[in-house]
C-alpha cells in the first residue's frame, strides 16, 4: 500500500482526556501491527517520555478498550517537557527504545509541544485531534466533542424538567473555555431561550430583553446555556444580575463541569477516533511529519500542526441566527 521508513512508533496521550481517545489508541496499534510496524503506548503523555514509561504493544493490548471513556495510556500535563533538558531526555529514550516516530493525542499544548520536539531532534510526529471544545483547526470535528455535547444534551434535558414544574430561570455552565461549540449546539438542541459564547459579544441589557421577550410570549421557565469561558462574566454573576433585574424570578445555577469529558464514546466519535488513529500511522509511512490527521468534508486530511495550533475553528454564524430564531 504505502512504503515505510518507520520502524517503531509511539503512541502518547496528552492534556486533558476526552471520550474515543482509547478508540484512537486502538486503531494506531492495529494499524502498526496489520503494516508490520512495531508500536509501543507511552504512559501519561510527556512525562513518559520523560521518565521512560514504554509499553510494547500488540492487537491484544486494546482489546475491549473502543467502548471506554479516558484513556488507557493515562494523561497529564508535563512542565519538564516545557524545557529543552526535558526534551533532550525524552529524545535519549525515544533512541534508546528505537522510538521513531510519534502520534500524539491531544490538542493545542499537545501539538505544540510535538511541534517543537520535532523541530528539535528528528522525531517524525503526527497529531490526532482529541479535546471535547471542537476548536482544532484542520478537521470539522475533534474527537470527544460529540460524545460531550450528547451529555450536556441529556443533563439539560434533565433540568428542563425540573425548570417547567416549577416555573424556574437555570443558568447552565457548560464546558467552553474558549470556544462556545458545546454551548451553542447543546443549546439549540435543548431549546434555551439564551446561549452566551465568548466568540459572541453579548451584553447584560441584551439578555434582558431575551427574557423580557420571552415574558410577553407567555414563557414561565427558561434555561440559559453559558459557556465556561463567556466574557460578560461568570455564571454566578449572571444569575445575580439577573435577579437583580427580575426580582421575581426563581433563578437557579447548574455547573455541568468534568461530567462532559467521561463517559463511553458515541458512535460518532468512536468512528472518528478510528479514521484518524488509521490516518496519523497511514501518514507516518507516507513520510509525512509536523501534520495533523483530520476529517473534513468526510474525507482524510493532513494539515501543519502550525496552522492547527495558530487557526481555529469558526462558530457557524447560521447557527447563532438560528438559536436565535428558535429561542421565540
Amino acid at each position: 500500500m504505502v512504503n515505510s521508513r518507520v520502524k517503531k512508533i509511539g503512541v502518547l496521550t496528552s492534556g486533558g482526556d476526552a471520550p474515543g481517545m482509547n478508540a484512537a489508541i486502538r486503531a494506531v496499534v492495529r494499524t502498526c501491527i496489520y503494516h508490520g510496524l512495531e508500536v509501543v503506548g507511552i504512559r501519561e503523555g510527556y512525562n513518559g517520555l520523560i521518565e521512560g514509561h514504554f509499553t510494547k504493544m500488540g492487537p491484544r493490548s486494546v482489546s475491549n478498550i473502543i467502548n471506554l471513556g479516558g484513556t488507557i495510556l493515562k494523561s497529564a500535563r508535563s512542565e519538564a517537557f516545557r524545557t529543552p533538558e526535558g526534551r533532550k531526555k525524552a529524545f535519549e529514550n525515544c533512541q534508546a527504545q528505537g522510538v521513531d516516530a510519534l502520534v500524539c493525542i491531544g490538542g493545542d499544548g499537545t501539538f505544540t509541544g510535538a511541534q517543537i520536539f520535532s523541530e528539535e531532534h528528528g522525531v517524525k510526529v503526527i497529531g490526532v485531534p482529541g479535546t471535547i471544545d471542537n476548536d482544532i483547526f484542520g478537521t470539522d470535528f475533534t474527537i470527544g466533542y460529540d460524545t460531550a455535547l450528547n451529555t450536556a444534551m441529556e443533563a439539560i434535558d434533565k433540568i428542563r424538567d425540573t425548570a417547567t414544574s416549577h416555573s424556574r430561570v437555570f443558568f447552565v455552565e457548560v464546558m467552553g473555555r474558549d470556544a462556545g461549540f458545546i454551548a451553542l449546539n447543546s443549546g439549540i438542541a435543548t431549546g434555551a431561550v439564551d446561549i452566551l459564547i465568548p466568540e459572541q459579544h453579548d451584553s447584560l441589557e441584551e439578555m434582558f430583553d431575551t427574557f423580557k421577550k420571552a415574558q410577553k410570549r407567555g414563557k414561565n421557565s427558561s434555561i440559559v446555556v453559558v459557556a465556561e469561558g463567556e466574557k460578560l462574566g461568570n455564571i454566578y454573576d449572571l444569575a445575580q444580575s439577573t435577579k437583580k433585574e427580575f426580582p421575581s424570578y426563581d433563578i437557579r445555577i447548574t455547573v455541568l463541569g468534568h461530567i462532559q469529558r467521561g463517559g463511553s464514546p458515541s458512535c460518532a466519535d468512536r468512528v472518528l477516533a478510528s479514521r484518524l488513529g488509521y490516518g496519523a500511522v497511514i501518514g507516518l509511512m507516507k513520510g509525512l511529519t509536523n501534520v495533523m490527521a483530520g476529517i473534513r468534508s468526510n474525507q482524510l486530511v493532513y494539515t501543519p500542526i502550525e496552522d492547527a495550533i495558530k487557526k481555529h475553528n469558526e462558530i457557524n454564524q447560521d447557527l447563532l441566527q438560528i438559536s436565535e430564531i428558535l429561542a421565540l
